[in-house]
């Protein structure tokens, strides 16, 4: 091994002298006090989670396959909801896969899904002493997303080995947190000479590891020629208080809105913006929608869309007359120009949707009021309206699935006058009424067999993944269905979701005690075809 210089010795940081001389600590933690790997996540079984051992005993291929081969974008909001849920539930790594490592491929679908929030809690159940390089990766990519750039200073303290230029700017960043600014800024200044990271991301870095000590200068973010937003630049934007600007947002990947909508930092307006899509992919609730928009119309100077928006959602609770509330809703619904920040809408207007009297002035309304009441789980508030559905309209198709039990099948009529009046393209929502219904059990073989027919539809075709769900639901195990479920629903809309997927993803979640999960996937499936 060449020994350094003293020359370079003297110019060397404290960290890169503890690599040298192999000074790292192996844990920050005393031994006594160091968490066990066994069991790793945020919701424990009595929180909601899946049971701690439901992936212990399964083939880690499978496993693995089923978390790694999803790109996070999903069709269903609620099957992004049971997905969260089952990547955060505290659970025993399978047979084969490190913890620490299982933990990293979790956080990893969490943060390609926009859940930055639950990636970035799930990797801090784990001791920064227990890190794998995969776990560092994934970190890494959860406290990058989040804003919370300093999050990672445990694990760069004690993994420092990398040369990467993320981290060799990560360590000078930490090392400005830790107390030492001028050694930290001088590192970063030798940087910005090397070409290690372009000018304006050296230039945010400086801005942001400028903010800690006596170390304080100021830095000038110059946008010209910046053509694109990366997550580290968006990161260090948004940590130094700064945003970027409009054009570059306007052309960016929804992960940086995602992004936005949870990332206290940020301005309301531009929170708002972000929730526009966020809401929708199931990463925002409807009481978090509310809560956003209850802080913007609490501005003493409100102005902007969002300011608006915050007005008309008022008026959509407490305007005079029903007819002036629902007018309220429906102009949220319209203010939009895309499905998707659509059905975002509708989470937004669900509480107020489930407070609008049954009436037959609204029945035109009523498909569409129904569906933002199921964005929220809202299933009884939305059954009020089951005597002034008639049977085959959209407003019984969306209730007849939504409804937690039914005594009687239903009948091929039904089916069939719904059939009649479907616009939507190839009939799709009428496919995936008759996927929901067969996939909850609400209709008998020949029925489904006879509409099927009629559809196009085979529902009796099997794949690796149709086998490997229903094998799944066969024994029992929500948590692996809920993955394969996952893995199943993903795609940019649902013109990518098949009834034959639908009804196995139903069947398999009715299967195995998520009768509610289904019920709402398949009403949204209706509702969203």
């Amino acid at each position: 091994m060449r020994i350094p210089s003293l020359r370079e010795l003297e110019a060397m940081s404290p960290d890169q002298l503890d690599d040298l001389f192999g000074l790292k600590p192996k844990s920050d933690i005393p031994a006594a006090a160091r968490r066990s790997l066994k069991r790793i996540g945020i919701l424990a079984e009595w929180e909601g989670g899946f049971p701690a051992g439901s992936l212990a005993l399964q083939n880690s291929s499978l496993v693995r396959g089923a978390i790694d081969g999803n790109n996070g974008q999903l069709v269903s909001r609620w099957g992004h909801i049971l997905l969260r849920r089952a990547l955060t539930s505290r659970l025993d790594a399978p047979s084969g896969i490190n913890p620490a490592d299982f933990t990293a491929q979790r956080a990893a679908l969490l943060v390609r899904m926009g859940e930055g929030e639950a990636a970035r809690q799930l990797v801090q159940d784990v001791d920064a002493g227990g890190y794998t390089p995969a776990l560092i990766r994934a970190a890494t990519d959860a406290y990058v997303f989040t804003g919370d750039l300093t999050g990672i200073c445990p694990a760069v303290a004690i993994h420092g080995g990398r040369k990467d230029a993320e981290w060799q700017v990560m360590r000078a960043i930490c090392q400005a947190f830790e107390g030492n600014g001028n050694a930290a800024m001088a590192q970063l200044d030798r940087m910005q000479g090397g070409n290690v990271w372009p000018k304006v991301d050296m230039l945010l870095a400086q801005k942001y590891a400028g903010a800690a000590g006596k170390a304080r200068r100021a830095v000038k973010i110059e946008w010209d020629g910046v053509n694109t937003l990366t997550p580290w630049r968006y990161a260090l934007t948004l940590a130094t208080g700064l945003e970027p600007p409009e054009r570059l947002m306007r052309d960016a990947p929804a992960r940086f809105r995602y992004a936005a909508a949870t990332a206290p930092m940020a301005s309301l307006q531009t929170r708002a913006a972000g929730a526009d899509l966020a809401a929708g992919q199931g990463i925002l609730s409807a009481e978090a929608m509310v809560d956003l928009y209850s802080q913007i119309y609490a501005l003493e100077e409100r102005e902007g869309d969002a300011a608006a928006r915050a007005e008309q959602l008022r008026n959509a609770y407490v305007a005079p007359t029903p007819g002036d509330r629902l007018a309220a809703i429906k102009t949220l619904w319209d203010g939009t120009a895309t499905p998707a920040e659509r059905y975002s809408r509708q989470v937004l207007t669900a509480y107020a949707a489930a407070r609008m009297p049954v009436s037959s002035d609204m029945d035109g309304d009523a498909p569409e009021l129904i569906a933002s009441m199921l964005t929220a789980g809202l299933d009884a508030n939305a059954l009020r309206w089951a005597p002034r559905a008639d049977i085959g309209s959209p407003a019984w198709a969306l209730l007849a699935l939504a409804a937690p039990g039914r005594a009687t099948p239903i009948p091929g009529s039904a089916l069939e006058s719904f059939y009649s009046d479907d616009a939507s393209d190839g009939a799709r929502k009428s496919a995936f009424l008759l996927a929901g219904m067969a996939g909850l059990g609400r209709i008998d073989a020949q029925t489904a067999s006879n509409f099927a027919e009629k559809l196009d539809v085979d529902l009796s075709r099997q794949t690796r993944w149709t086998r490997t769900i229903t094998a799944a639901a066969e024994v029992g195990n929500p948590a692996l269905v809920s993955l394969l479920a996952g893995l199943g629903m993903q795609g940019d809309g649902w013109d990518k979701m098949t009834p034959l997927f639908l009804y196995h993803i139903v069947s398999a979640l009715n299967r195995v005690g998520l009768g509610a999960e289904a019920r709402m996937i398949a009403a949204e499936a209706v509702a969203r075809g």
